[in-house]
């Protein structure tokens, strides 16, 4: 290894803080609280979970709360009702345009283009055209 250039590996104290269990270890963090330990002050790194606390590797399960998920969901991602629009008064311009009678069914789509002709293979000459010599 290169000198100067790693972090110190020291012992620490690490303290589970959701079971408040201690135990001590190496790591090369510098905490600043210490804490008097069989006769050696160490310092204390502090771990909101830990293997000691964390339900994979303890084997409890937490208990969550699953009843109205979907309930909750729904309210907080619901279509919001759209206000009606008030109705307008009618005006003369708006008027109602009498009935008409029914117009004759329209005209079909222009009729479709007669396919195109196929091109003979440049090796054999069309049959209309005399072949050049």
């Amino acid at each position: 290894m290169r000198p100067g250039i790693h972090p110190e590996y020291h012992k620490v104290l690490f303290h589970d803080s959701a079971t408040a269990e201690e135990w001590v270890g190496f790591s090369t963090m510098k905490p600043s609280e210490q804490k008097l330990v069989e006769g050696v002050e160490l310092p204390i790194v502090r771990l909101d979970i830990s293997a000691k606390s964390h339900p994979f590797w303890t084997g409890q399960t937490r208990t969550l709360d699953a009843e109205g998920r979907i309930d909750r969901f729904k309210r907080r991602y619901a279509r919001k009702p759209t206000p009606a629009a008030p109705p307008t008064p009618p005006t003369a311009a708006a008027k109602p345009a009498a009935k008409k009678a029914p117009a004759a069914k329209k005209a079909p789509a222009a009729a479709k283009k007669a396919p195109a002709a196929k091109k003979p293979p440049a090796d054999k000459p069309a049959a209309d055209k005399p072949a050049k010599k």
